[in-house]
This record gives structure tokens, sequence and C-alpha cells, in this order.
């Protein structure tokens, strides 16, 4: 039998846990919308992006946090009119506060002229165009671009001794960005660029265009592709006899790339901003919950770069709301204000233009995996 202090006791117990229950209840939640290519030639990116943010935000959803957050995913199939079609409807969700994507620069720089109108803050994981950015003050990025990668590339092969370079890269914005940044500090650093060309992604025979670099007799090949059009390249070079270094941008690397062309993308060197190597607590826990999602390999730099745009989005957000004030513009407000954000793909600041303070690492393939070199 209850005396009146243990039924006072429950009272109060149960009194305790109606408060909790409804405080939970009234947790606000906030919603980010996502366009990504889940359809499509490039459908295979937006599904790692997605992977790697639905890890975000499990993790943020198990931390307790005072708020719930959403993410909403809509198909752009990396195509621009569809991209400004979900910029449109995520503009018009009065509960988005804030958005990620596209995947390429072409799509998120026509998207951001939605965001910039209707002033909704936009953090691209991988759109890498100089210009993006520049759009105006609602874009962000937590990747390198070109304006960066491309000097780096020149003065790393110009410091190996190459002097004649040949120069090939995809058909898109992206690509021209390559050549561009490539060529102009290569060429002032004194070397020669002997051979330039384009070529349309998805291409299934490179040999014309290899047969017309041994011609050229370069020094080393810097290309602008992603990894199935790299697999592609580098098994066609071997095919061919062509024994030239290769080197390549971020966008190349995926284990991918090594697993579609096996040994023969042995010694192949390229620039990175993530190496699942690396033996950081925050990469190795994104590593393995990758690898016990996906049931994949270690994860490559794109869904590392989505991990920590969704990461960024949600700190600033954080902040955003311990101030007591979650809008468009506060929250826009508190990504410019990000600094040494401790990302797997190393730490992100954004300048006064909205661009990563970002370090990049040399890498070659080796033994069938991407290891760190000096040189």
């Amino acid at each position: 039998m209850l005396n009146r202090r243990s039924l006072l006791s429950l009272g109060a117990g149960a009194l305790a846990l109606s408060v909790s229950s409804a405080a939970f209840a009234q947790q606000p939640t906030y919603k980010i919308g996502y366009q990504l290519p889940l359809t499509g030639n490039t459908a295979q990116y937006g599904v790692d992006f997605k992977n790697a943010a639905e890890i975000a935000l499990d993790r943020f959803a198990k931390a307790n946090k005072p708020f719930k957050v959403e993410i909403v995913f809509e198909d752009s199939r990396s195509d621009a009119k569809e991209g400004v079609a979900i910029a449109r409807k995520f503009a018009d969700d009065k509960a988005i506060v804030g958005v990620l994507g596209d995947f390429t620069s072409g799509v998120s720089m026509a998207s951001a002229q939605v965001y910039k109108e209707a002033g909704m803050p936009q953090l691209s994981q991988t759109a890498s165009h100089p210009d993006y950015a520049k759009i105006s003050e609602w874009q962000f990025r937590n990747i390198t671009t070109q304006a960066q990668e491309g000097p780096l590339n020149a003065e790393w092969m110009y410091a190996l001794g190459y002097r004649k370079v040949a120069v090939i890269a995809e058909q898109t914005d992206w690509g021209q960005t390559v050549v561009s940044n490539f060529a102009d500090k290569f060429k002032a650093l004194g070397g020669q660029v002997v051979f330039s060309e384009f070529f349309n992604r998805g291409l299934a025979d490179f040999r014309p265009i290899l047969t017309k670099i041994g011609r050229e007799r370069p020094d080393a090949i810097y290309t602008g592709f992603f990894y199935e059009d790299g697999a592609q390249f580098l098994k066609q070079a071997k095919q061919l006899g062509l024994a030239t270094p290769i080197h390549s941008t971020s966008a190349a690397y995926n284990q991918q790339l090594i697993t579609l062309a096996g040994g023969d993308s042995e010694g192949m060197k390229l620039t990175a901003t993530f190496l699942p190597t690396n033996p950081a607590a925050n990469v190795q826990e994104f590593v393995a919950a990758w690898k016990a999602k996906t049931g994949q390999a270690e994860p490559g730099q794109f869904p590392a770069q989505a991990y920590d745009a969704v990461n960024i989005m949600l700190a600033a957000l954080e902040r955003a709301h311990a101030a007591g004030n979650v809008t468009r513009k506060s929250l826009r407000d508190q990504l410019a204000a990000t600094k040494d954000f401790p990302g797997v793909t190393g730490n992100t600041t954004f300048d006064a233009n909205r661009e990563p303070a970002k370090q990049l690492v040399r890498a070659q393939v080796k033994g069938g995996a991407f290891v760190a070199v000096q040189n």
C-alpha cells in the first residue's frame, strides 16, 4: 500500500516527465533544402552526397540538441533548368532557412540567381567555378577552387622538372577553369603548354587525344576529369604504351578510379583535401560511419566535402538558434562567421568573399591506394 509520501513522489515524477515530454514536443524544427543529382549521368555523386548528409544529420540528431533539423532532398539531375525550378520551390517554402548544393558549378550558379533574389543562404560542397561565390553575399562553398588548385599543381609539376606539359579537361565551365588556371601559372613559371584539348564527359575513346599527345612528347600530362573518365584515360594510355607522368585535380580523387583502372592507375598524382587514411579521430569516425551505411570502401573527397558542408550548415544553425533568431539572414551571417571549423577535409574558415581557406595535400596512387607524398 502506497503512503502519502510515495504518492507525492510519484506525482512529482509524473509531472517532471510530463514537463520534459512537453518541452521535447515543443522543440522547433528547421528545414534545410539540398538540391543534388539523384538520377542521370552524375547520379553517383548525388547519391554519395545524400548518404554523407544523412550520416551528418543522424550524428547531429543523436547529440540531444534543443531543436530538430530536417533535410529536404530534391533531384536536380545536374540540369540547370531543373536546378532553377528546385531553387524556386525551396525559396517559396518559408520553413526552409538554408540550402546545400548543387553538384556542378553550372547548376549551382544558375540556382544561385534565384537564391540571390530570395535572400537564401546557399552552401555548395563542390561548385569550384571562380565566379560562383561572386554572385552575391548569399553564396558560400567549402571546396577549393581551380584558382587555388591550378597554380599549386603548376608549381608542383614545375618543381619536378617538367617544362613541357600537355593539358586536357572536360568541356564544361569547370574544365575551362582547370586549363586556364593551371596554364597561366605554368607559363608564368617558365613552362610551356605544348598541347591543350577539351573532351565531352563520358568519352569512351581517348585514344585519338592520347595519340596527339604522344606526338608532342610532353614531359607530363595535366588532366581535368572525374574518376569515370579518368579511369578510361589511364587504361587507354597504358594500352598505347604512353609512359608520360599524369597529374590531375582533386575531382579525380575517388577509390573507384583505382577500382576501375586497376594497375593502370599506379603512379598518377593529384591534389586533394581529404584522405581516408588520415588518423584524425573525426576522419576515422566518418570513414567508419560511411562503410557501415553504404557497405562501400573508403569515401572519396566529394562525399567528405558534402559531410563537412552539412555539418558547417548545422553548426551555423545552432549558433543562430542560440542567439534566439533563426532566419535566412541570421543563418547567412552565422555561416559567414564560420572560423576554423574542424571538418574531415581540414579546417574551414570563410573569408570576406565567402571562400574557404583550406589546405591541399599531394597524393599519389601507390600499391592500389592513394597515399600522401611530399613531391
